[in-house]
């Protein structure tokens, strides 16, 4: 897969297909969009290619104060992209003059620079100042210009639409096998292990603070969850805890913290990513230490059999 940043590197070819959207979480709906994109490219012997945009363009245009929860990192989207089989990801930059380009403008840049023979557009998207992108205004545009539009219908699963807020929703409500079943893989968060404060290597329970990429990333509610994490491609089973640390801190500050199970190695400064499986219960503050690990031991012995 190539990444191009902006267009104006890629080479034109017309017999491009592509797609327009943000494309958060690329979710089992995204990649009923997606299948279809790569199906039409291999048809007409073309190439597949994903425009979209970093930032997010709820970074921009939300209102002060408004907090924007992301499913995936820009690289995380673009990876996943890739792994469904696009050729090229498009990636443009969004910013307040992005938001203000007619529909129509940012058509004729596509047209010119990256070339298009066929668009695949999702059911309920709309680009472009207004919304006024839709698949009726570029069919429209289509029969002037030589393009053919395709739009995929919306993926129902278990009797509704998948949407990124559904998702999210069922993150944040600590359901996290709705969310795998929506996103097709386990909600995760990949981050740097950095340095606690010690305390759970003297417990006896030496935990990996987890610091995440994504300063935006939609971390879980907190509480305790089973979780896996990917430590030099490898796959660890353990639990984590989100929170406060009532139980030791004065609750200032938000951590995610991971227990490996059968695994005590440096990993100190390095990029793991956490896998979100199953939430255990509530963070809560416990009267002392031996209180504290008698219900470790219970959270432990449920994530193993996880």
């Amino acid at each position: 897969m190539i990444e191009s940043d902006p267009p104006d590197e890629l080479q034109r070819d017309d017999k491009s297909v592509i797609t327009i959207g943000t494309f958060d979480g690329v979710h089992a709906g995204h990649r009923a969009i997606i299948d279809a994109l790569v199906a039409k490219a291999i048809e007409i012997r073309g190439r597949s290619v994903v425009v979209t945009f970093d930032p997010h363009p709820q970074v921009v245009l939300r209102r002060k104060g408004d907090s924007v929860p992301l499913l995936t990192s820009a690289q995380e989207r673009d990876e996943l992209l890739g792994e469904l089989g696009v050729d090229i990801v498009v990636v443009l930059e969004f910013t307040q003059q992005t938001a203000a380009t007619s529909w129509e403008e940012f058509m004729e840049n596509l047209l010119q620079k990256v070339g298009v023979a066929h668009i695949v557009f999702g059911h309920d998207h709309a680009f472009g100042s207004g919304r006024k992108g839709t698949a009726e205004a570029l069919r429209e545009m289509g029969r002037e210009r030589g393009f053919d539009v395709t739009e995929v219908g919306p993926l129902i699963v278990d009797g509704e639409p998948v949407s990124s807020t559904k998702i999210r929703r069922a993150i944040s409500e600590g359901n996290l096998p709705a969310a795998e079943h929506f996103l097709g893989r386990p909600y995760s968060v990949t981050g740097t292990v950095v340095r606690g404060d010690g305390r759970g290597r003297s417990l006896g329970i030496p935990t990996a603070n987890v610091r995440p990429l994504e300063p935006s990333k939609l971390i879980p509610g907190n509480g305790v969850y089973c979780v896996a994490m990917i430590v030099d491609d490898k796959r660890l089973a353990g639990m984590a805890n989100i929170g406060v640390r009532p139980t030791f801190t004065d609750g200032s500050e938000r951590t995610l913290e991971v227990n490996l199970f059968d695994f005590d190695q440096d990993i100190y400064d390095q990029v793991v990513t956490v896998e979100f499986l199953r939430f255990i219960r509530e963070e809560r503050k416990f009267n002392d230490a031996d209180e504290f690990l008698a219900q470790l031991d219970i959270d432990r012995t449920a994530c193993r059999d996880e």
